[in-house]
């Protein structure tokens, strides 16, 4: 697996795939890091790294099609064959979600389908879900398509909400799953375990 991270913050999630590669949970050679945001905490992790890096923000190109070119551009430079949205907050161009079509893995701050789709990102989503008064909340990981958080779900996991939780208690707890859920994911991807069928991902079981 040639692997590309896209991310527009600070990249923990980034760094706890790169953990995993470098403890040999994940059979993954990061090549590439993506970001919208000059400075971003991401960008600092892959130079540490030694990672290569691109910026392309989507506003500084005429349309989505000439976004999708540039990434694709990039992408295929250095063969790329799989990407993980690591806390990207812009939307992947239809190009690039078919020339990567089932390789391309994000990870989304509540239990999809719910508090999802444009708009639900960062401390906004644990806002609705304290809003609502969830008793528990977690993080998925999916597929992803063409649109905002609607791909076939890979893994999800819980975690509790808490009565005096406020947004930024509740997103540490689910970055923590986060943080353990995505390179599960993309072990499961690498190793050719995951089928999709229709609007489902199916984990196939280790060979025998």
């Amino acid at each position: 697996m040639r692997l590309a991270f896209f991310a527009s913050g600070g990249g923990s999630n980034v760094q706890a795939i790169l953990d995993a590669i470098d403890a040999h949970q994940l059979d993954a050679e990061p090549v590439l890091l993506i970001s919208d945001r000059p400075g971003c905490g991401a960008l600092s992790r892959a130079s540490v790294r030694g990672l290569p890096t691109a910026i392309l923000p989507p506003n500084e190109f005429a349309d989505e099609r000439a976004f999708g070119t540039a990434l694709l551009e990039s992408l295929h430079q250095l063969e790329v064959d799989t990407l993980a949205l690591a806390g990207y907050l812009k939307k992947i161009p239809v190009s690039v979600v078919e020339a990567f079509a089932g390789r391309i893995l994000n990870v989304h701050p509540s239990l999809l389908p719910s508090f999802g789709g444009p708009g639900f990102y960062g401390r906004r989503v644990h806002q609705a879900v304290l809003d609502a008064g969830c008793r528990v909340s977690g993080a998925t990981v999916h597929v992803v398509d063409a649109e905002y958080d609607t791909g076939p779900i890979l893994l999800q996991g819980c975690v509790p909400v808490e009565e005096e939780d406020t947004p930024e208690t509740l997103a540490a707890r689910v970055l923590s799953i986060e943080h353990t859920l995505f390179p599960r994911a993309l072990a499961l991807l690498a190793a050719g375990r995951v089928q999709i069928d229709r609007r489902r991902a199916r984990i196939l079981p280790l060979a025998s």
